[in-house]
């Protein structure tokens, strides 16, 4: 059997015109699909070097199984720890996180969870 395509439009509202939209929304699906698995994979590389130290103690804290979470309100940071930490998460907020001045401690808690997040 021939198929033959015309080089005119098909008119709107007819079964034509909608196969050719679902055609190209089919298409143009797939290509958005296909840019945003590129730009996953490549997010790793291209961000790799824009972790700040606050972002990686936190982060740290977290892989460690840390349970604090923080409170924020009108800016003001609070962290609360209702389930007990493992000891290694343990140790490493009090070395490496509560011993740093206020305000940096401040930046590491602001990248914790909040007592809002799952």
């Amino acid at each position: 059997m021939t198929t033959f395509k015309s080089s005119m439009p098909p008119e709107s509202g007819t079964d034509d015109a909608r196969s050719a939209d679902t055609e190209r929304a089919e298409i143009d699906r797939q290509r958005a699909l296909a840019n945003a698995r590129r730009n996953a994979r490549s997010a790793p590389e291209r961000d790799s070097g824009t972790e700040t130290p606050s972002l990686k103690l936190a982060k740290e804290y977290l892989s460690l199984g840390g349970h604090r979470r923080s409170m924020i309100d009108d800016n003001i940071t609070d962290v609360r720890q209702w389930d007990e930490d493992p000891p290694e998460a343990e140790w490493f907020w009090k070395e490496r996180v509560e011993t740093l001045p206020k305000d940096q401690r401040k930046q590491v808690e602001d990248f914790l969870p909040t007592i809002n997040t799952p």
